[in-house]
């Protein structure tokens, strides 16, 4: 199968986290939504995306594609059911407007809009999308639990150390893990530690959990499922029900819930991050499409923050807070619970964040991993500058907010 992951008019609303990658480069569970696919589907995958992302996250096409919906996730019924599709068929969701997948020999190079030539049949499986960015978060646990299995299957775990305490029997160990002096309770979910990972002493942790590939857990942490640390990323304090990307630090005291943080962030000491706000009313978000504030249902809902972003010490986030690509924010009280994309500031206001110093910023993080910020990363950063302008009110007239 040649699979091209295509986003849809539904990417809005997985904003800011899409601003900086296709959706079906998101992670929920333990990998991202297009390596889900390729497990699955023993598949090769590519992306249909935004032009300004196309360079970078490009589409490969053959004599034979299957287009599927970025925001949708992978299992095995839905697999069989695209797998059978004849050239010419698709399938829709309840919504017949909702495209789920289509088999085509074409080679679509803008975003799938018109498909008068494709039958569309409606899909009679169950499957998972992502409608809002809060989804990575509500899906969770249902992902790290379906992609342990994937990932496990006939396979053996490495042993771990008898300095630890196991409460139950579902954890998975990589090779190169190092976990030492600590709590594990499996109990209640899977734990997966993967390749090069490392949770040091003293951490209480219940599963479900997913430790990616080289990702650190600091001394005594506590963290509670469904969480999902990515590769390359440092936590430490409280955590419950957090997706970190890859790449992001939360590396000291401070709690953070029901949240969901991009790539190359960097929350500062003893930052905390409200999920539950003080009379239980369900929370409001900031929606890009609508530009307001949207009812979630949730009951809890913590921080969502877009890539290259930063707080300093003893930041405060309110209940439902959307932070934007490449903010900065510093300073006592609650900022407010919308922060546009180049933002500077905190609650007692905020400026623009110049392209200039947000690069410098970017590529002295970057550094530190042994990645560059290439012209191709530049490019996007200043295409999210530019188009998320209108969000920094400053700048423009005054946001009813």
């Amino acid at each position: 199968m040649n699979i091209i992951l295509f986003d849809d008019i539904g990417r809005i609303n997985l904003l800011p986290l899409c601003y900086t990658r296709p959706c079906g480069n998101l992670r929920v569970g333990i990998v991202t939504l297009d390596e889900k696919w390729q497990h699955l589907a023993s598949a090769k995958t590519s992306f249909l995306t935004e032009d300004y992302l196309s360079q970078k996250f490009t589409a490969t096409y053959s004599s034979d594609n299957y287009y599927i919906n970025g925001r949708v996730i992978a299992n095995e019924d839905l697999v069989t059911k695209i797998q059978n599709l004849k050239e010419g068929q698709g399938l829709t969701g309840e919504n017949e407007n909702e495209i789920i997948a289509f088999r085509s020999s074409k080679s679509y190079t803008k975003k799938i809009e018109f498909l008068d030539e494709i039958e569309f049949l409606k899909c009679d499986c169950t499957y998972s999308i992502l409608n809002n960015s809060y989804d990575i978060f509500t899906l969770n646990d249902q992902e790290i639990r379906n992609d342990f299995k994937l990932l496990t299957k006939n396979r053996k775990s490495k042993s771990i150390s008898k300095t630890n305490t196991l409460i139950g029997d579902n954890i998975f160990v990589e090779e190169g893990a190092y976990v030492e002096a600590s709590t594990l309770n499996s109990n209640e979910g899977p734990i997966y530690i993967g390749k090069d990972a490392q949770i040091l002493e003293g951490n209480l942790i219940r599963g479900p959990l997913a430790l990616c590939n080289n990702a650190t857990i600091k001394m005594g942490a506590k963290i509670y499922g469904a969480t999902t640390i990515g590769p390359h990323c440092k936590v430490g304090g409280e955590i419950s029900n957090v997706v970190f990307q890859s790449y992001s630090n939360k590396g000291h005291d401070g709690f953070m819930g029901n949240s969901v943080v991009g790539e190359w962030c960097n929350l500062g000491a003893d930052t905390n991050c409200s999920n539950l706000k003080n009379n239980y009313a369900p929370v409001k978000l900031w929606n890009y499409e609508t530009k307001r504030f949207v009812n979630t249902g949730l009951q809890f809902c913590g921080l969502i923050m877009g890539d290259h972003s930063k707080c300093g010490i003893n930041t405060m986030f309110n209940t439902g807070t959307v932070v934007g690509v490449s903010a900065n924010i510093y300073g006592a009280a609650f900022p407010r619970n919308f922060i546009p994309s180049f933002t500077w500031g905190g609650a007692t206001g905020f400026s623009t964040y110049a392209q200039g110093k947000a690069f410098e910023t970017a590529k002295k993080v970057m550094e530190r991993r042994s990645i560059e910020l290439n012209d191709i990363d530049k490019d996007i950063l200043k295409h999210i500058f530019e188009a998320s302008s209108e969000h920094r009110f400053w700048e423009n007239k005054p946001m009813n907010v």
